[in-house]
């Protein structure tokens, strides 16, 4: 009984035809290098497409010229259009070549840039970035649709893995050219493809998948963290920054900084303990200091907000201080320390911030009341224990308000 099971050579076929189905229309240029894998994606595509192809030339590899000439007859034989183009690379290392390809790429004309990175080109993407310790962004490894100078870059092979592509190659008998580079393990990807590879799939048959799906995993999360972004900024009366800025914002804001701090809009976003303010970037009006005798409410416009009082038994302010007219209110000048309960040290007032979670650019523009020089109540810390109230009499509880 002949096998209903699909050849391997089938998922390079199913998966260039979903791809096909979100760029109808549209001009695709495949970049071909010659390997078993541009080829098989060059093939797959030409079958059902009119494509064209452009094959760069480093002229890092004493191969080079045969590589361009091998790559401008498979084109020949599939009646497809090939751009070569040769190019200077500045260093002779891949990154350096990377570059100088893309810039190169970038000067043609097409609409979608068809790359064949597969299965296994993912997983060693993502394994390297994790061992070099990435945060999500590298560790999402690359994507199946992305952008390109403004167009659309696409990888139709990314979920298929390189046996189903070279059975494809060896099914519609395509020849292809092997890069004497990829025998030598001193580069990094080729270390993980020659040595760690084979190890991981003794134990793990299928790490690769695993790897691809944590991927996948870390992309949701950054378009999740994207989107909140976003809407926390909307949220803020702030307009949406570009793509790239986003992605630079999040980085920021994801990493380890102890005072991020990002312009954007007029405005300035701080991260301080994993929370995110904004603050709305003013002058910052000068503020020398006023008398507090009692009144229920002071406005201070100059540090943006308001002191309300009430009345409040066994809490608070004593009045006898309130009364004999020598309270103020003051804006922190460095060095004050603070004793809010009586069981316990005076402390430095930068101690007390740091326990409260105070963030650092909101402690310079705090209305502390002072008596004299010393210190008798601080928001959010509250009321120096030689100025508190004591038993069930009244006394005075302050209260900072933020009004702009």
């Amino acid at each position: 009984m002949a096998s209903s099971r699909k050849p391997r050579s089938a998922e390079v076929t199913a998966a260039v035809g979903r791809a096909l189905e979100r760029v109808q229309g549209k001009r695709i240029l495949v970049g071909l290098s010659g390997g078993v894998d541009s080829v098989v994606l060059l093939h797959a595509l030409s079958q059902r497409r009119k494509v064209a192809a452009a094959h760069i030339h480093h002229g890092l590899s004493p191969n080079a010229d045969r590589w361009a000439q091998f790559c401008r007859r498979a084109c020949k034989r599939l009646a497809v259009p090939l751009t070569v183009r040769r190019v200077k690379v500045a260093k002779r290392n891949e990154a350096a070549a990377r570059v100088a390809r893309y810039a190169a790429l970038r000067t043609l004309k097409f609409d979608v840039l068809a790359l064949a990175h597969q299965l296994d080109d993912q997983a060693e993407t993502v394994l390297m970035s994790l061992l070099r310790g990435a945060g999500p962004r590298g560790a999402r490894g690359m994507q199946p649709v992305g952008r390109f100078d403004g167009r659309v870059l696409l990888r139709p092979l990314l979920d298929v893995p390189r046996e189903a592509i070279v059975a494809y190659a060896r099914e519609h008998k395509l020849e292809w050219i092997e890069d004497e580079s990829n025998a030598s393990d001193a580069f990094t990807r080729n270390f993980i493809r020659l040595r760690i590879a084979p190890m991981l799939s003794e134990r793990y048959p299928r790490w690769r998948e695993a790897l691809a799906r944590a991927a996948r995993h870390f992309a949701r999360t950054e378009l999740d963290a994207n989107k909140a972004l976003r809407e926390f900024l909307a949220a803020q009366g702030l307009r949406a920054p570009s793509e790239a800025k986003l992605v630079e914002m999040l980085k920021q804001l994801t990493g380890r900084g102890a005072r991020t701090t990002i312009g954007h809009d007029g405005a300035e976003l701080r991260l301080y303990r994993g929370v995110v303010s904004v603050d709305k970037r003013k002058e910052k009006s000068s503020f020398g200091g006023v008398l507090w005798r009692g009144e229920p409410k002071l406005a201070l416009p100059a540090l943006g907000g308001e002191l309300r009082f009430r009345r409040a038994r066994g809490a608070g302010i004593d009045e006898r201080f309130v009364t004999a007219g020598n309270l103020a209110v003051k804006l922190r000048s460095g060095g004050e320390r603070l004793q809010p309960d009586a069981h316990r040290p005076r402390r430095t007032l930068k101690n007390l911030f740091q326990e409260a979670g105070v963030p650092p650019w909101k402690r310079e523009r705090l209305p502390l009341i002072y008596c004299g020089d010393e210190l008798v109540w601080v928001p959010g810390l509250g009321t120096d224990c030689r100025y508190a109230v004591a038993g069930k009499h009244a006394g005075w509880v302050p209260e900072w308000r933020v009004t702009c």
